[in-house]
């Protein structure tokens, strides 16, 4: 009974080709470069609406009018065209015919290339360009079900510069991880080119924090956390930020940030580790299910 059990499960196995997977990465890579998501564009557009800055109101005009001649004319929104990091769900019930790593990491190559995208990776201590942009960075999560969703962050360094990861003492509570993560935003002043979108991890251990606030950018923009504490705590922050005067591109203004996202999980008894992953204000994702 075990075996015919067994064959019944195989025979739902749904097969996706690594050519397929390559196919939709390249894809994505191109489009992630020049067109913004709606959510996106909705915020840039609200924030210009309601800035109180003229000149900030300015420059926010100047970067939507940036985005739509970049979705047009189907040119990267920005030069610096990131490094790459995919996160990847794939169903219990899917084979990948061929290497899943290889695939995506083809489909990126393929991407940089035919999209005539900069490539920026390179050898940490040599600093020797890949040429390719490739290795891209990817997370792997299986997940219930027989497809595949991939979602893509090219992230650039001007952000990503200005992210950090603390080990708060648990002491420290909701106060001391406010205080970090606003004097993150601050500080970082016109460098990630703001108004920036704040992705903060909360909880788990030294990787896991860094990953979630990472992750938490993947969410439609603006989308409150489904845990009412932590959305109220996602208000306060981002509030906060915006009290401080930064303001769009460091120019001044109400709108140093457009949203805060936080998730968390549970962490020791002794720790409470806090990441602060920053995006700037062309906030560039994209993603598919196969």
């Amino acid at each position: 009974m075990s075996h015919g059990r067994g064959m019944s499960h195989y025979q739902k196995m749904r097969t996706i080709t690594s050519e397929k997977i390559s196919s939709a990465v390249r894809q994505l890579t191109m489009e992630a470069a020049s067109q913004l998501e709606p959510d996106i564009l909705e915020a840039l557009l609200q924030a210009r609406d309601s800035e109180e800055s003229l000149l900030a109101r300015h420059v926010l005009e100047l970067l939507i009018s940036n985005a739509d001649i970049a979705s047009r004319e189907k040119v990267p929104v920005c030069q610096d065209t990131g490094v790459a990091v995919l996160f990847v769900e794939v169903g219990q019930q899917v084979a990948i015919s061929g290497s899943l790593e290889e695939a995506i990491q083809a489909g990126v190559r393929s991407g940089y290339q035919d999209g005539f995208l900069r490539k920026s990776v390179c050898d940490p201590l040599t600093r020797v360009n890949t040429g390719t942009n490739t290795p891209a960075v990817i997370h792997y999560e299986i997940v219930e079900g027989d497809q595949v969703r991939i979602a893509m962050l090219p992230k650039g360094c001007g952000s990503e510069n200005m992210s950090g990861l603390t080990m708060l003492p648990p002491s420290a509570g909701i106060e001391g991880m406010v205080d970090f993560v606003v004097k993150q935003a601050v500080e970082a002043g016109p460098n990630p080119c703001p108004p920036i979108v704040v992705g903060v991890g909360m909880g788990g251990s030294f990787e896991k924090a860094a990953y979630l606030a990472k992750k938490s950018l993947l969410r439609p923009l603006g989308e409150a956390s489904p845990r009412h504490d932590l959305a109220e705590l996602e208000q306060q922050i981002l509030t906060e930020i915006n009290k401080q005067g930064v303001g769009v591109q460091g120019l001044g203004g109400n709108h140093t940030a457009l949203a805060v996202h936080i998730d968390s999980f549970p962490s020791h008894i002794a720790s409470l580790p806090v990441a602060v992953n920053i995006q700037c204000h062309a906030h560039r994702h994209k993603e598919i299910v196969i």
